[in-house]
């Protein structure tokens, strides 16, 4: 017996059969039915853009849809190396050129804030788990780590659903600009 979930095992008769009856009746093949998952179904679904149906925005202005995209993949990209500063410059830039482009820059500039609010808020509360020895300090990092890798990862998921020309929005982020 073979460890393939799709070989089926037939009956043997009575040891009439041979080898070659037994290879020549398993070549036959079943179709499975694929049914496609719609667009309310699966993960990614809700406020984080995993809906899959490009935006409206995108090819709206002065920039093509391709580089709406690419732009719009730029600004989350670099809001995971530069915190606020490569969103801001690009979102001032195009966003007068470029509604999605302006819709990403926003989200992103909004994320990173809300980033850069967090270390601050860390910076006051790391002083005090900082003066319990070994416990608190490794609390604290432990915490100023977790921080920066959400913060990547969010940005690089956006960064990947942009390059998709799906607006993105982070699951968590204060709504700063409008």
């Amino acid at each position: 017996m073979s460890d393939d979930p799709n070989e089926k095992e037939l009956p043997e008769d009575e040891g009439n059969a041979s080898e070659g009856d037994v290879s020549e009746s398993t070549s036959e093949v079943t179709e499975i039915d694929l049914e496609p998952v719609g667009s309310d179904e699966g993960p990614g679904n809700g406020s984080t853009g995993g809906d899959r149906e490009k935006s409206s925005l995108l090819g709206k202005g002065k920039l093509s849809e391709k580089d709406d995209k690419t732009f719009g993949m730029l600004v989350h990209l670099l809001g995971a190396f530069t915190s606020v500063v490569g969103p801001l410059v690009i979102w001032l830039i195009k966003k007068e050129e470029s509604p999605f482009v302006e819709d990403q820059g926003r989200e992103a500039l909004n994320f990173q804030i809300t980033i850069a609010l967090g270390y601050l808020v860390l910076m006051f509360t790391s002083i005090p788990l900082v003066l319990i020895p070994i416990i608190g300090g490794c609390v604290a990092t432990l915490l100023w780590y977790a921080l920066g890798i959400t913060g990547v990862i969010f940005s690089i998921l956006a960064c990947l659903k942009a390059n998709e020309g799906i607006a993105y929005r982070y699951p968590v982020a204060l709504r700063f600009l409008k």
